[in-house]
């Protein structure tokens, strides 16, 4: 059995990645359906302001008497866009630098080894709240933060794997025929060291989902979007009268973050070079 094959069947036979999976295909198909049927709804108010979840509307609603499905709706859009964006920013942007610092000789895998430590020991959510608060809210500006916090992690993990790649013999064998080394790089080793480094891009979405929840909460998300983090942070006032309010963002934000890192995990397991055998 292939490679593909046997991964593919590993990961279909894990509760765990189809619990997880689950989830995550769930979640994608609420953010892009569920506005093309509840959209409208999103702005609307009633004299129901507070009540419970009821068969009229499942989560209750809020203090303007809107509907909580529909937000809560809403926000899987924005968490789910930020999370996915910041992941692929920062999964390409990591991948190009490591696989150049792996590659490019000792003197310049120093400096940028050097460089992902500074942004790996930064308080990430304070630099991110920093950065925000002075550049003001803004989908795109969160997504760049995130992007911007999260990179190392996979530039680290590209450096790591193109390091190993590099003394393996075939690469050898490209090189005594005569390729360019940068012709090696890109053509013989990205492509055999790209597979971890994606599954860890899954892991980024849940850290780059619970990041800007927390940014939402304190108010430095974009005003003009609704977001599990401001739902949460609208709520809080209304705890022990209205427990809907904060509990079910609550419970999103801890689920989605929760599917993406055991997806994650389940990946990075399965697509492990050292686990072949």
């Amino acid at each position: 059995m292939s490679g593909p094959d046997r991964r593919l069947r590993k990961l279909l036979s894990s509760p765990l990645a189809l619990f997880s999976g689950g989830i995550v295909i769930l979640l994608l198909l609420c953010a892009a359906i569920g506005p093309l049927i509840y959209g409208g709804q999103a702005l609307e108010m009633s004299a129901d302001r507070l009540a419970g979840p009821s068969a009229q509307d499942w989560l209750g609603t809020d203090e303007l008497g809107r509907s909580v499905l529909v937000q809560m709706i809403l926000g899987s859009r924005t968490s789910l866009f930020v999370g996915l964006a910041a992941a692929v920013s920062a999964t390409v942007a990591g991948a190009l630098i490591g696989a150049v610092s792996g590659f490019g000789g000792r003197g310049l895998d120093n400096f940028v080894m050097r460089i992902t430590e500074i942004f790996q020991v930064m308080p990430s959510f304070v630099l991110a709240a920093v950065i925000v608060a002075l550049w003001g809210p803004g989908m795109g500006k969160i997504v760049l933060v995130i992007a911007l916090l999260s990179w190392p992690q996979t530039a680290r993990m590209m450096r790591g794997e193109v390091l190993r790649i590099r003394s393996l013999d075939y690469v050898a064998a490209a090189q005594c025929l005569g390729m360019r080394p940068w012709e090696v790089l890109w053509r013989e080793v990205v492509p055999n060291a790209i597979a971890p480094v994606i599954t860890l891009g899954t892991l980024i979405v849940g850290q780059a989902i619970l990041l800007e929840a927390g940014l939402a909460f304190f108010g430095l998300g974009s005003p003009d979007v609704a977001s599990w983090g401001k739902m949460l942070n609208s709520g809080q006032r209304f705890f022990y009268q209205a427990w809907w309010l904060s509990v079910f963002p609550g419970v999103a934000i801890f689920v989605t973050v929760l599917a993406f890192n055991l997806a994650g995990d389940k990946l990075a397991e399965v697509f492990n070079p050292r686990s072949e055998h």
